[in-house]
């Protein structure tokens, strides 16, 4: 045994193998999407407004999967093309950039349905936009981080709920509803309204349980939903879930560094006073 495995072993692990350590840091590093009921409940919700062709918000504070749940639900959705026939994109979802105008958000429509963007005026780009996802028979679309929207730029969403009958989502922080409120044509366009909150008791316990199971997944079980480990989590997350994904890989990469096959109780300690 060599002088750093031996060390390693008395730490309680013992030195990783360099090529499976790196290949389970990139695997932790990558993306994952996890069957959460909080997302099935949300998709759910989307569906009945999608058939309804009827608009909506989803509001929740940052960090608790309002995006990921989104992103996924566009994922359920897939286009699918006939050959000499437009795509067909049920769902369309777009993150549009800061203080977003108009011309930028019709940008962003038309290079999400992969079609070339006209130059011109504002008003060529409406007309190109409201063309391509006629075409394409966009059923809804979900403009996430509406908040970065000017303004008068909700004007032009509004108009697309009204012109073509597709259902629109916006998706953002409190601070969207601020924004909203201050034009009543917008805001009763979009009172329909389903909040994402962050977790508590049983629905926590789960998710770190789903965690564990289906992103970790590490050679021994972490035993992650013991009375420690789960107020450990718990104090450090506060129930947000993108801050509990972040613990967790980190604390998993930092484990198997280490030489642990499991997440160690002492570096989760470690990682989680850094969220404090």
């Amino acid at each position: 045994m060599t002088e750093a495995s031996a060390i390693a072993k008395q730490l309680g692990g013992v030195k990783p193998d360099d090529e499976w350590l790196q290949a389970e840091i990139a695997r932790l590093k990558g993306k994952s999407i996890v069957p959460l009921q909080q997302v099935k409940t949300l998709h759910d919700w989307l569906d009945g407004k999608r058939k309804a062709r009827q608009s909506c918000r989803v509001v929740g504070e940052s960090r608790t999967g309002k995006t990921v749940a989104c992103d996924a639900y566009r994922y359920r959705h897939k286009p699918h093309q006939e050959v000499g026939r437009p795509p067909i994109v049920p769902v369309v979802y777009i993150q549009p950039p800061q203080k977003c105008g108009s011309k930028d958000l019709f940008k962003e429509m038309i290079e999400y349905l992969k079609f070339r963007a006209t130059k011109g005026t504002v008003s060529d780009f409406r007309g190109r936009a409201m063309e391509v996802l006629k075409g394409c028979e966009v059923e809804m679309l979900i403009i996430d981080e509406a908040d970065r929207l000017k303004p008068e730029t909700f004007a032009e969403v509004r108009d697309i709920y009204d012109k073509l009958g597709i259902a629109v989502v916006l998706v953002g922080t409190d601070r969207l509803e601020a924004v909203i409120k201050r034009d009543e044509q917008v805001y009763n366009r979009f009172r329909a309204c389903h909040r994402f909150g962050k977790l508590s008791g049983k629905d926590f316990q789960d998710t770190v349980q789903a965690w564990e199971d289906r992103v970790l997944k590490l050679p021994v079980s972490s035993n992650l939903t013991s009375k420690d480990m789960l107020r450990i989590l718990t104090l450090a997350t506060e129930g947000y879930i993108g801050r509990l994904d972040e613990i967790l890989r980190e604390t998993a990469i930092r484990s198997l560094s280490k030489g642990f096959k499991k997440i160690d109780k002492a570096v989760l300690q470690e990682v989680a006073k850094e969220y404090k």
